[in-house]
């Protein structure tokens, strides 16, 4: 599987958000892109064929969620991740995202207050403000020695003890700086949700893409108790490198809460049910897991490669090994460059295409995220073009 996972897979003209993109994201079409979230790995050959086998039958249209569907994630996350679901926990979702949305409008009033963990995905912030509702920053802390981040749980405690506090969106694992939060951090976590009746959704779409040198990822949900207020998001679709299909799982073991989301779906008119996505979704989680251990011994060589790279050849850049994520977190505040200077070096000067860390919050002022699921000759190429694209690199190149 390593050499299918080194071959290069055009993505040019096939109406990639990653490649063909570009010239409106960064201004140019050359940049090599290392940015959005999707991975330059072909989906696992059970999803491709299963797509195949449904696009045979030439109808297409309005579809049901089949039994298999529900089967196929409950015996997934209990085989995978040790979570017992029942099949009435689970409600379909068009998406995380669109979740996220949906839970700000489901938990929380206009006007009241969701907590979130910067730096962190920008749909956390995008979904909270644009339904109406206030965000109230918990940021992590940063271990500027070690650039290990975890949560600030004293003052996560006195967000929660706000009279308008309503809902917690935790990311984990974490985007963009890859921790797996503890056993003992879930924990405080639920405590915290519990004394103060705040509801919690677990976005845990980047749950099955941990490194096998690293602690054990656990579903936040398998520590919680019959009465705690928690909806777990999940999809294959990171796992899988299928986003574009578009369809996602909430568990929601309450049924009260259960059913104020889907009032939010429905008074929408969501979800439309894809074939194509159910094909998809249920094939990977049914068939997937060999090609996924495969990915992950992949990008835990490609992760290891650019740490060692960046901090040997890179002055002025640090990162470490994330726990989890195909998605790594570079330190460039040692550079001194400002948010909008830093994307210029990066586009004109190296001519690679990363997410600004100022996009994830104020707390990622200084960074960039880096996607490393791409072969690792693309790797090779991208911090190559940053090292001679350094000030006293450039400089040397430039003398004749």
């Amino acid at each position: 599987m390593t050499d299918s996972f080194d071959q290069p897979l055009a993505r040019e003209n096939t109406c990639s958000v990653k490649f063909d993109a570009r010239r409106a994201v960064f201004g140019r079409e050359d940049v090599i892109p290392v940015w959005v979230a999707d991975m330059d790995f072909a989906a696992p050959e059970a999803v491709t064929r299963a797509l195949s086998e449904r696009a045979a039958h030439p109808v297409y249209g309005y579809t049901l969620f089949p039994d298999s569907l529900f089967q196929s994630i409950m015996d997934w996350f209990r085989e995978r991740h040790g979570w017992e679901i029942r099949r009435e926990w689970i409600l379909m979702a068009p998406g995380v995202v669109p979740s996220l949305h949906a839970a700000c409008m489901a938990y929380a009033a206009p006007g009241e207050a969701v907590i979130v963990q910067p730096p962190v995905y920008p749909p956390f912030f995008s979904s909270v403000r644009l339904s109406g509702r206030v965000v109230i920053e918990n940021p992590l802390v940063c271990d500027d020695e070690t650039g290990q981040y975890r949560m600030d749980l004293e003052h996560l405690e006195a967000c929660a003890a706000r009279p308008d506090a309503r809902l917690l969106m935790l990311c984990s694992p974490h985007n963009p700086v890859g921790r797996i939060w503890t056993e003992q951090e879930l924990k405080a976590v639920l405590d915290i949700a519990r004394r103060h009746e705040l509801t919690v959704i677990s976005d845990e779409i980047h749950c099955d893409l941990t490194f096998a040198d690293k602690p054990r990822h656990r579903i936040l949900a398998s520590l919680a108790g019959p009465d705690d207020a928690l909806i777990t998001a999940v999809a294959p679709s990171k796992s899988f490198n299928m986003p574009g299909l578009g369809l996602s799982a909430l568990v929601i073991p309450d049924r009260e809460q259960r059913s104020a989301i889907k009032a939010v779906f429905e008074s929408m008119h969501l979800p439309q049910c894809n074939p194509f996505s159910i094909a998809g979704f249920e094939a990977g989680y049914r068939y997937g897991a060999p090609w996924l251990d495969d990915l992950m011994a992949y990008l835990q060589k490609n992760r290891d490669f650019v740490v060692e790279t960046v901090n040997a050849r890179l002055p002025g850049i640090q990162t470490q090994a994330p726990e989890a994520t195909y998605l790594m977190w570079l330190d460039c505040r040692r550079l001194g460059l400002n948010d909008a200077a830093l994307k210029r070096f990066f586009v004109e000067d190296a001519g690679v295409g990363m997410n600004p860390g100022i996009s994830f919050g104020e707390q990622g002022s200084g960074f960039m995220r880096l996607n490393i699921g791409c072969p690792k000759a693309v790797l090779v190429d991208v911090l190559q073009r940053i090292e001679a694209a350094l000030p006293g690199n450039r400089q040397a190149t430039d003398q004749p």
